[in-house]
């Protein structure tokens, strides 16, 4: 391997696969989420249950996270990523189903709407098992000293499939309807189920196979309070994610305020995912590990001032620049924190330290879902977006001042050390 490789990674046949595998499922479920998004507002028009919906997926997925990383850390990582994917897959058929006229008709609004919330809550079930597995298997299918390199093609796999799936969803409502985009959806479940089974399974790298479940949780939260620059990460994107929201009220703005329609929807929907893409290709070629805390910091400030604007915006290329721009600087952050959470988790703890990320980020997309529908109900969604905007900024002041690790983080100094381990 060359240093500085771009390509390092993708020289691994299994990592190929994986990132096949990755994209088929964030492109099903960004765009399951964006058509079901678009549904219940058109059904409702209540801007209460889009936060609704993130609501349903974030209590199981932050109830069962723990749980699921104890679990994750004593199963064969390959097979239960297989059953995450089925799972997923059956909640997509139901959803299916469930937008199918011939199949509900004569359902009143009620009865279709909490059958969707409903179906929403399983995949939250699937969501808590699917993430510290994901974190887990990448980790066994690529050396250590290229994992900053795998973080960033992972990192860029994921931002393409959240470009294509959003758009996908906005241009498939308008071209085929809501139920045949659904079925378009189940479809690439079905294939990331086909791919996954190209890799062999792994072992199982935890020695405490069979440990008490409270001790094996204990130790997965004390590890993360005790490593400082990991807990700071993770506290910095949990308050951007759940106060910068503002994607949870992209319908309100396509429908009520640009007045854009699904096309416009889509195009908005997927601009900060393709700010995030390019980034993302760019780091391969540039890493950020030098000065990483201070990148990181400066992104998310960054972030806060880009969702203020698009708030204000009532011009629809603006809104779209806006929005492009956050994703450039989410997708700074999403790379730097990947990497400190690969290069800092030894590989026995990986699937709890995975949940506990879960608990603090992943899930606080959803319940930055329910705070942006909330507050736009009592506030304004203008004011909402602008409000969410303005506490992102506060928490990166906040977060430099109680985390002085964070702040002078350089992640050079871990990647030497794995080199001379290897």
């Amino acid at each position: 391997m060359k240093k500085n490789d771009p390509y390092a990674a993708l020289r691994f046949r299994e990592f190929n696969i994986f990132l096949l595998v990755r994209f088929a499922m964030v492109f099903a479920w960004s765009m399951q989420f964006v058509v079901i998004e678009w549904e219940v507002y058109s059904i409702t028009k209540n801007p209460l249950s889009l936060g609704i919906i993130g609501l349903m997926e974030v209590i199981p997925a932050v109830s069962m996270a723990l749980f699921a990383g104890h679990i994750v850390d004593q199963r064969e990582k390959r097979s239960l990523l297989f059953k995450c994917i089925f799972g997923f897959s059956v909640v997509s058929l139901g959803l299916f189903l469930l937008t199918w006229p011939t199949v509900v008709s004569g359902w009143s609004t009620n009865t279709i709407l909490y059958g969707v919330y409903f179906l929403v809550f399983l995949g939250g079930i699937v969501r808590a098992f699917l993430g510290p597995t994901i974190f887990s298997l990448f980790s066994l299918l690529v050396p250590k000293k290229i994992y900053p390199n795998a973080a960033t093609w992972s990192s860029s796999v994921w931002q393409m499939g959240a470009v294509v799936g959003p758009a996908a969803g906005g241009f498939f409502i308008h071209w085929i309807g809501v139920h045949w985009s659904m079925c378009f959806v189940f479809a690439f479940s079905l294939m990331a189920l086909i791919m996954l089974l190209q890799i062999p399974k792994k072992p199982i790298m935890n020695p405490n196979i069979g440990e008490p479940i409270m001790k094996s949780l204990k130790e997965g939260i004390k590890f993360v309070k005790n490593t400082k620059v990991i807990l700071g990460a993770l506290t910095l994107d949990m308050f951007a994610v759940l106060f910068g929201g503002a994607v949870a009220l992209l319908p309100i703005y396509a429908q009520d305020i640009l007045k854009v329609g699904p096309e416009g929807f889509g195009i908005l929907r997927a601009a900060p995912a393709v700010g995030a893409l390019i980034i993302m290709f760019t780091s391969a070629y540039f890493p950020l590990n030098k000065n990483a805390g201070y990148k990181l910091l400066t992104a998310i400030f960054g972030f806060g001032i880009c969702i203020i604007i698009f708030g204000v915006s009532t011009w629809f290329w603006v809104s779209v620049i806006a929005l492009f721009l956050s994703g450039v600087t989410d997708g700074i952050s999403v790379i730097i924190r990947q990497t400190i959470l690969q290069l800092r988790t030894p590989d026995h703890m990986r699937g709890r330290v995975a949940s506990v990320n879960s608990m603090f980020v992943g899930s606080s997309n959803e319940l930055g879902a329910f705070e942006s529908g909330l507050t736009a109900k009592l506030m304004g969604t203008v004011t909402a977006v602008v409000f969410g905007g303005g506490m992102t900024i506060l928490t990166v002041i906040g977060t430099g001042a109680f985390f002085p690790h964070l702040r002078k983080l350089d992640l050079r100094k871990d990647l030497e050390a794995h080199e001379r381990e290897e």
